[in-house]
């Protein structure tokens, strides 16, 4: 490593909530880290943005399994490349985005050995809220031209998971019908765009109207609230009037869970596809009935994905020159805690990152 470059960098940590504290939450404190020496085939990143998922947050509600005090938080991050053990890598001085999970290959149905999302104890200690990252070479990805750090930050895991549920589980073509609900989260909103930039037509749900709105003006053809008893029935209704001649969905992308199966099964067609990559609804469970079977609908459950989904659907976001949607960029490691203030409020569309080492403003995308 160059003697120009630090031996210690600063990280969010994670430290044990106090045992009077209740309900439990965890602390999130800044604090110094060595710089470990590189070893063969690893590669230094100086981060200089990274995004909050949820995870963050249920983290500090102890929610969150193989996650101890001590670790770093965050599994998106960007930056660039400024030590590598071999000086003549070829990512050297390179912008990368690292990837979020370990342990899953290319097999298209499921992990090949451990799997392990950053900061998880199947996975190396590190995390991306740090400004800098000793990982293996192969864990940072070339970020695309086209995007900011800020933006790129924004991507692999909301980015992974969208993937894998929108074009591997799905297969969303051109023509179809897709609804999308939860619109405003991160894995919602690059699910949105990636079925757009396929040729589909898109349908949202949120519990916010200006949400809806919002992902009209990006191209969606209609939506609901799913406040509303019956925004099924609405959805329906925007289905036949926009294509009658085919008013069924082929596909919903849903992060929600709850009883989305049974919601949806009047407006999916005989074979249609629900894809199921959370449950952040209560109950957390989704029923399957003879109405369905009958129908040959299919429920699919879909858990982020491979090194080489991840590496497809960089290829497919830098051909159509997708942006990632940033809500808020947060000024250094220190104004961390007002992204968990925002996670709690759920008031966010898009992703909230932030700039490392920067300022202490925030800036609005």
């Amino acid at each position: 490593m160059s003697s120009t470059l630090p031996r210690t960098t600063k990280a969010l940590i994670l430290r044990q909530s106090p045992p009077e504290r209740s309900p439990l939450f965890h602390d999130a404190v800044v604090q110094e880290q060595p710089i470990p020496a590189l070893k063969q085939g690893e590669v230094l990143v100086k981060i200089n943005a990274a995004a909050f998922n949820h995870r963050e947050l249920w983290i500090r509600k102890g929610m969150y399994p193989r996650i101890k005090p001590g670790t770093t938080f965050g599994a998106d991050g960007a930056g660039q490349v400024v030590a590598a053990f071999d000086a003549a890598d070829p990512l050297l001085s390179k912008r990368v985005f690292l990837t979020p999970a370990h342990g899953w290959v290319s097999d298209p149905n499921g992990p090949e050995s451990n799997f392990g999302i950053l900061g998880s104890t199947a996975f190396p200690p590190i995390g991306t809220f740090s400004e800098y990252v000793a990982v293996h070479r192969d864990e940072g990805i070339p970020t695309p031209a086209h995007l900011t750090d800020e933006q790129a930050a924004a991507f692999p895991l909301a980015g992974l998971t969208a993937w894998r549920a929108v074009s591997v589980l799905a297969g969303v073509q051109a023509g179809q019908n897709v609804l999308v609900t939860g619109i405003g989260g991160g894995v919602a909103l690059i699910a949105m765009q990636f079925c757009l930039a396929m040729g589909a037509s898109v349908y949202v749900t949120s519990g916010s109207q200006d949400k809806i709105d919002k992902a009209v003006r990006m191209g969606a053809k209609g939506g609901a609230s799913y406040k509303d008893a019956k925004w099924p029935a609405q959805i329906g209704a925007q289905l036949k009037k926009s294509t009658p001649s085919r008013p069924t969905l082929d596909a919903v992308i849903d992060g929600g869970g709850a009883e989305i199966m049974q919601q949806v099964s009047n407006q999916l067609k005989h074979g249609g596809k629900v894809v199921c990559y959370g449950m952040t609804g209560s109950p957390t469970k989704i029923s399957l009935t003879m109405r369905e079977v009958m129908r040959n609908q299919q429920l699919l459950g879909s858990m982020m994905g491979s090194r080489a989904d991840l590496i497809a659907a960089t290829a497919f976001i830098s051909k159509h020159q997708i942006v990632p949607v940033v809500d808020t960029v947060l000024q250094g490691l220190e104004s961390a805690e007002e992204g968990f203030e925002m996670m709690k409020r759920w008031g966010q569309f898009g992703k909230i990152v932030v700039r490392v080492g920067g300022a202490e403003e925030k800036a609005r995308l």
